[in-house]
Order: structure tokens, then C-alpha cells, then sequence
């Protein structure tokens, strides 16, 4: 099935059904109006010569608007390419540049820095403003015209038949381009919606930006998938998320790891406020056990924890919905596709042997666009998708990550998981956040550096953190180093970027 059939099929079952409605005003947008959207934004596209298959990049905050033109663009057959907005200049444009767009839809305050982005771009890109909160017609259209035509011989013909095209955050070198086909998104999709049990009369807190893969799949799509719908903010505040889903009537949350830890430092909400409230969703990266414990005794909500890829159309891995199943620390089983652990010879291991963690299935992208090495990279001989993730499986099909292998610590030959220092450190009470890292070592090849953020209004010496975490881990675990820092560095997932911590101005 499409994303056209999705729609279509939706709008005709239960038109007047809400898809989504804005929390910040009265603002909503029914099946039956998704559709019509769709259909006027894929007769726009045509009338302005956007042939079926070329990409159309999308530089929008969320909004009921910047879900039209990401859904429409996809039912009319073309790529949607959503630009990270937390993205530096250079990136922004090396993203619009290598995606071969032809059209950027743009929202009003992003107009001027488009524009000067595309000035020494040398092909015809088309620039729309459109307003994020309002239905799918533009404000306004300019031509935006360079001195060469763009060379179409030049281009990956392989997009025309992909529907996303998401750049990853580029954390070491330049974005790679992600290629999604529609049938990648909907089979991730459907999988979400049998994990959750999500129904027509689901709805959730869409706090997450639409520009990465998890609000993408999770909060755009799934909803979709399952008839139910999505109450979408302009971005995430921790002052106002309790009443938001109150407010709307929401069912289930889907939050990552960053947000946790600010709602667990927030005030807690009165009870009445969460009684609608299943589940919350905690995807993007691994949760520190302690956090989890933390929110469900705060909150008394139970988080199923998961984890995914841009590579993955989002979830690859989930706990169970029930409760008594989940494995605390644990990512999940298998989510939809298939997941094993394998050595550097890329053999598989037996249960509880740390390795790579490898996946196959639906959901797993085609390949890097324009990027035929990468893409070979990603791969095993045998068609498994290398998630770069370490970690090991359990007897009953439980996976366990314990870092990335670029991160992992290597000192005196030993290997070191920094997540293992990371949830260390965060059963001190003066830590609300940390993260370890290696550093160059002379003896040792590599020293374990760990930084720390502390908790607002409480204080703590390197000696007494020293000392926690002897106790903790033993003298060979310990950080040789630790630093004090504001907050940790984060791509737009949410994931730490640890290698960052070592750079001079971090």
C-alpha cells in the first residue's frame, strides 16, 4: 500500500475523523480535508512542472500546514526532503545542494536564509513560501533563477521511486543522504501500530520535530496507519506538555531520552492530568535505567522503550506493550524486521556475546543517495544493515545496547562501554546527566574522560565523583578525567555526541 492509498482510504472510512489539531489553537485538520490537501498540493506540483519522482525539500517548523505538504508531496509521487532546521548554514545548504531539489517549500522566517543559502547553487530551484499553521496553499510563489539549468543526466535516477529523502546529522563529515521508499515508511508504520495496539481512538502528543525520522514515522505516520490521530505542537516545552495532553485528549506520548530527563526535572502535574494517558514512547537512543524508574515513579506512566534509525524508517526495536514483559535497560525485540549480533568478521555470535548489532527486513532504507561507498558500507555481504550499534542479545530475543562502536573505550586493550560509566554517574543525586568518552593516553592508549551536568542548585567535586564511582565500577573504570560541563552535545535525535566532548571548544 501507498501513502495515496493510506489517505485515500482513510478519507473514505471516516472523513470527518480528526487527523490532527494544533495544541496552541483551535485549529484542525480532518481525513477528509488530508485529502483534499493532497490533492491540490500533487495538482500544484504538476501545474508547476515538478515531475513525478524529483524531490521537493521542506524547510518547516511544525504545524498542521507542514503536515499537509510532507503527506501531499508523498501522495503525489514525489521525494519529500525535510531539512534538519537545527542545521548550521553550510550544512543546510550542502543538504538542499546534493538533494537535486526542485522545489523549497519554506516557511515565512526561514524565507531570507533560504534565499541567500541558494545564491551560488547552480541549477533553477523554485522557492514557495507556505504558512505552517494554515491549510496547504501558498502565500505567495517567486522563481528563484540560477545561471545553469540543472543537468538531469547528472541526477540518481533511483529516487524516483523513494518518498524521503532525510539527510543524517552529519556528526563526522557531511550528511548522507537516507533513502526511504513509501513501502520502507508504511511496513514501520504498520509495525507501530501492532506494537502499541493503536487505534482509531489513539492520539498522541506530537512533540518531536517533523524533520527527524522518529516524528516522521512515529507521530506522523503511524496515526495515519492505525486511523487514529496526533496532537501536534510547535516544539517541545516542558512547562506546558502535561496540559497539552490533557488538553487534546491524549493517549500516548513519544518523547526521547532528553525529554525525560527535563519532565523528570519539572513539577509534576496533577494527577487528573495523565488519567487518558496508555503509555509514553521513549525512542532515538538508549534510556538510562535510572531515568526510566525516575518518570514511571514520578508519573506513574509506563514507558516502552525503543530504539531506531534514520537507516530503519525510525523503530527497528521495542519493549512490549505490557508492562510485565519489558526488560529494564533493554531496547526490545526485534520490531517488525529481523536483528542479530555479529563479530568483526561479521559472523554471527550466541546470546550474551557483545558484537555489532545487525538488522534485515521492510523498513531498512535502499541506500545513501549519491553515495554508492557509504552505501556499500552499511551493508554485510549478505544484506544486513550495520547499525554501528554495540550491544548483545538475551535468551528471549532481548536487545541490549551498550554504545556505538566509533565511541567505544579502549584502555590497555580492554574494551569499556561508556554507557556503563554514563549510568554510574547518574546514580550520584548531584547528577542529572553524563557522558564518557576516550581520550588519547600515552600508557594507555586510551583514558576514560567523563562529563558531567549537574543537577540546578546542587554541587559535587571531581574527588566525591571520583570516589562514587570507584565504588561504583572499580579503580580500572573509574575516569581518569572529569569535566563540568553546561549540557552535553546532541544531534537532532537527541543522541549524545560524545566525540564532540573531546574538541577543544566543547
Amino acid at each position: 500500500m501507498s501513502v495515496r492509498e493510506l489517505i485515500d482510504r482513510q478519507a473514505a472510512e471516516r472523513p470527518d475523523a480528526l487527523y490532527a489539531l494544533a495544541t496552541e489553537s483551535e485549529l484542525t485538520l480532518s481525513y477528509r480535508s488530508l485529502a483534499q490537501a493532497c490533492q491540490g498540493i500533487a495538482a500544484w506540483l504538476q501545474a508547476q512542472g515538478v515531475a513525478a519522482g524529483e524531490t521537493v525539500s521542506v524547510v518547516m517548523p511544525n504545524g498542521l500546514g507542514s503536515l499537509q505538504w510532507l503527506l501531499g508531496v508523498m501522495w503525489a509521487g514525489r521525494c519529500v526532503n525535510p531539512v534538519n532546521l537545527l542545521s548550521q548554514a553550510g550544512q543546510m545548504r550542502y543538504v538542499i545542494e546534493h538533494s537535486d531539489c526542485t522545489l523549497v517549500v519554506v516557511a515565512p522566517e526561514w524565507q531570507a536564509r533560504v534565499r541567500a543559502l541558494l545564491i551560488d547553487i547552480p541549477r533553477n530551484i523554485r522557492v514557495m513560501l507556505v504558512d505552517p499553521e494554515a491549510s496547504w496553499k501558498p502565500d505567495s510563489l517567486a522563481m528563484h533563477l540560477m545561471p545553469q539549468p540543472l543537468d538531469s543526466e547528472a541526477v540518481d535516477r533511483t529516487i524516483d521511486k523513494a518518498a524521503l529523502l532525510m539527510y543524517t546529522s552529519g556528526t563526522t563529515g557531511q550528511p548522507k543522504g537516507v533513502l526511504l521508499t513509501q513501502a520502507n515508511l508504511l511496513a514501520n508504520a504498520q509495525a507501530i501500530c501492532r506494537e502499541h495496539a493503536l487505534g482509531p481512538a489513539d492520539r498522541v502528543l506530537a512533540v518531536l520535530p517533523l524533520y527527524h525520522i522518529n516524528a516522521f514515522a512515529v507521530t506522523m505516520l503511524a496515526p495515519l496507519a492505525s486511523g487514529g490521530s496526533l496532537a501536534i505542537a510547535p516544539k517541545f516545552s516542558a512547562a506546558r506538555f502535561w496540559q497539552q495532553a490533557q488538553e487534546r485528549f491524549c493517549t500516548w506520548i513519544n518523547v526521547v531520552p532528553t525529554i525525560i530527563s527535563y519532565l523528570i526535572e519539572a513539577a509534576a502535574p496533577a494527577p487528573g492530568q495523565m488519567a487518558p494517558l496508555r503509555f509514553c514512547r521513549s525512542a532515538s537512543s538508549a534510556l538510562p535505567p535510572e531515568h526510566l524508574c525516575a518518570f514511571e515513579g514520578k508519573f506513574g506512566i509506563g514507558i516502552i522503550e525503543t530504539m531506531g534509525l534514520t537507516e530503519t524508517a525510525a523503530p527497528a526495536f521495542s519493549n512490549p506493550l505490557d508492562g510485565a514483559q519489558r526488560k529494564l535497560g533493554s531496547v526490545g525485540r526485534a520490531s517488525g524486521c529481523e536483528a542479530r549480533v555479529v563479530d568483526g568478521a561479521l559472523l554471527p555470535v550466541p546470546n550474551q556475546t557483545t558484537g555489532e548489532i545487525v538488522i534485515r527486513g521492510p523498513n531498512v532504507m535502499r541506500g545513501y543517495y549519491k553515495n554508492q561507498q557509504a552505501t556499500a558500507g552499511a551493508f554485510t555481504p549478505d544484506g544486513w544493515l550495520r547499525s554501528g550499534d554495540l550491544g548483545h542479545r538475551d535468551a528471549d530475543g532481548f536487545f541490549f545496547v551498550t554504545g556505538r562502536i566509533k565511541e567505544l573505550i579502549i584502555k590497555g586493550g580492554e574494551n569499556i562501554a561508556p554507557r556503563e560509566i554514563d549510568e554510574a554517574l547518574l546514580k550520584h543525586p548531584a547528577v542529572l546527566e553524563a557522558a564518557a568518552v576516550g581520550m588519547p593516553d600515552r600508557h594507555y592508549g586510551q583514558e576514560i574522560l567523563a562529563c558531567v551536568v549537574l543537577r540546578e542548585g546542587m554541587a559535587c567535586s571531581e574527588d566525591e565523583l571520583r570516589d562514587f564511582c570507584i565504588a561504583e565500577l572499580g579503580r580500572y573504570k573509574t575516569p581518569k578525567e572529569f569535566r563540568f560541563i553546561a549540557e552535553l552535545p546532541r544531534g537532532p535525535s537527541g543522541k549524545v555526541q560524545r566525540l564532540k566532548l573531546l574538541k577543544p571548544d566543547a
